[in-house]
């Protein structure tokens, strides 16, 4: 896990999905812009620009709920974000293809999760993916609890300053939410001894339990090699 986060702003343009009739036009007009311009690319096109709309494609179609398409559109965008080495976009692929509700979305999920946690990615967009598998897993389920102290290791390393303080807030309320739910914890000293019961306290001991969880989800659809994509850690 690397500790350096990359500060350049999402590609997404779309953001938060409203159900409306007013945002489903305004989707839709994105939408036949962003196909306009995909449509006009050329094979001398740099593939960080195609990824983009495809990208920005599916972020429309998933709002519009044309969940199929925008599994397909995401897919590709994945796999070309990658390749390029952008790892915070190519979590944003994965976020799209959870949302997509399809067979492969969990799969698609711990991918995310994987990249977010090992790549200098956002520390927010690296909380949503963590968050997301909280909201996967069963209120008694031990992956929730790792997935919620990860998040606010995440934001330790991550940030600093009122940034930290924000975020920390968050991920501290993420994990008192969960140890709620899986044990009925009310208080501080409940907290503790909670967190020391389920080894959340070492993150020698945490995050090798946070890879068992992602291969419990990805199992055998990995889209990619993990071994070759540590070799780029831009700490080596």
């Amino acid at each position: 896990m690397n500790d350096k986060t990359d500060d350049k702003s999402p590609l997404l343009v779309t953001g938060a999905h409203e159900t409306g009739a007013a945002d489903r036009a305004a989707l839709g007009q994105q939408l036949a812009h962003f196909e306009q311009q995909l449509a006009m690319l050329t094979a001398d096109t740099p593939p960080v620009e195609r990824a983009a709309l495809w990208l920005n494609i599916a972020d429309a179609q998933v709002g519009l709920e044309q969940m199929e398409a925008a599994w397909n559109n995401a897919r590709q965008a994945l796999d070309a974000f990658v390749a390029l080495e952008m790892w915070q976009e190519a979590v944003e692929a994965c976020n799209l293809l959870y949302q997509c509700g399809q067979p492969a979305s969990v799969a698609a999920l711990g991918q995310g999760v994987w990249l977010a946690v090992t790549f200098p990615v956002q520390p927010e967009l690296t909380m949503t993916m963590l968050a997301h598998i909280v909201d996967e897993t069963p209120p008694q389920s031990d992956g929730a609890a790792v997935a919620a102290m990860v998040s606010h290791y995440v934001v330790d390393l991550r940030t600093e300053g009122e940034k930290h303080d924000s975020l920390s807030f968050l991920t501290t309320n993420l994990i008192a939410r969960v140890a709620e739910r899986h044990s009925n914890i009310k208080d501080q000293a409940a907290l503790d001894a909670w967190m020391a019961r389920l080894e959340l306290t070492d993150p020698q001991v945490f995050l090798p339990r946070l890879s068992q969880v992602i291969n419990v989800m990805v199992q055998d659809q990995w889209w990619f090699d993990r071994d070759v994509l540590r070799a780029k850690l831009p700490d080596q």
